[in-house]
């Protein structure tokens, strides 16, 4: 299997692997589990197999567990910092005890008890990028990134990134502090990014695209044909997408899309992370296994005519997806 290519994100230096590596599902959640059980071993075993592959970008976050899958990533690192350019992310803020509050919290002063928490979890005495999660509607956002600035003086952290703000918001925090990343849903399923004006601001600012979820949550895969196929505690059971009349229409969908999959002779879920990584992005694919982790690295090497591109497009145009992306407040 080729190595990944690598390639800037964003334009202040920082160069990574065009797939990352999304670890949100290997550790816990509140509320229960991500996509299903996760096994510790399997999913260190994953980041290492990872790290073979050419994939550098490694995504966790501190609401994660809160904290374990960024212990668990630190664990996987350990030894092999300098292979990895690690990424995670604050604001939805953590209280004292380590309990999650759903609050989000931009203040300048939980910026900084929130990346000494995150440096401590990591085991490393830097944050390659730092992403803020949510946006605190109460805290403009140059406050917010004033003081994650200043953890770029430090040394704390090398870049910063936000995540699921509008193109507003981008352009001011760009003003402060130059963001290197944009991070933001965005699959077949979820191309809000091209007509919100999100996708041409951060190209326009020169700021990377990171696609989250490129597989719909696991959807596009194929492999889940009834609501009855999520586990009892996975937190798709919670996401409007998936339930109910929803997860029908949506279902149809990839029914299309296994349809020009199995065409050319690739899964439906190589198909949809080729056709995001065909738009000029970064993907950060979540698994916790190695089996699913091959084949997602696999994907980066097909390549797409414009036709098959175009009949994709068609085959899921940018709104066809029923059901809200997020459960309320998320």
């Amino acid at each position: 299997m080729s190595i990944l290519n690598k390639v800037p994100l964003g334009s202040q230096g920082l160069e990574v692997s065009i797939e990352g590596l999304g670890c949100m599902g290997m550790t816990g959640f509140p509320g229960g589990s991500v996509y299903g059980q996760a096994d510790a071993a399997e999913s260190i075993a994953t980041i290492h197999r990872a790290l073979e592959l050419g994939v550098t970008l490694l995504d966790t976050a501190d609401i994660y567990g809160p904290f374990d899958n960024e212990r668990l990533v630190g664990q996987a690192v350990a030894g092999k910092r300098g292979q990895v350019i690690l990424a995670t992310k604050f604001g939805f803020e953590i209280d004292d005890q380590g309990a999650l509050t759903w609050q989000r919290n931009g203040q300048p002063a939980y910026v900084r008890k929130s990346v000494e928490r995150s440096l401590r979890h990591l085991g490393t005495e830097y944050i390659d990028l730092y992403y803020l999660h949510r946006l605190d509607p109460n805290i403009p956002i140059e406050e917010t990134v004033g003081a994650m600035s200043r953890l770029v003086e430090e040394g704390k952290v090398r870049y910063l990134g936000l995540s699921e703000v509008p193109a507003d918001i981008l352009r001011r925090a760009h003003h402060v502090h130059p963001i290197t990343a944009l991070q933001t849903e965005y699959s077949l399923f979820d191309r809000g990014v091209e007509e919100n004006g999100v996708l041409e601001a951060a190209r326009e600012l020169g700021i990377g695209f990171v696609g989250y979820s490129p597989l719909g949550r696991g959807f596009l895969s194929g492999e889940i044909k009834t609501p009855d196929d999520f586990a009892a505690d996975d937190s798709r059971r919670n996401f409007p997408r998936y339930q109910g009349e929803n997860f029908y229409k949506n279902l149809a969908l990839v029914e299309k899309l296994q349809a020009v999959a199995q065409a050319k002779g690739v899964t439906p879920a190589q198909l949809a992370l080729a056709w995001v990584l065909a738009q000029g992005v970064v993907a950060i694919p979540g698994t916790k296994r190695r089996q699913y982790l091959e084949q997602n690295v696999a994907a980066a090497s097909l390549v797409l005519s414009p036709a098959e591109r175009a009949e994709l497009e068609a085959a899921m145009p940018v709104g066809s997806a029923a059901g809200a992306a997020y459960p309320a407040g998320l």
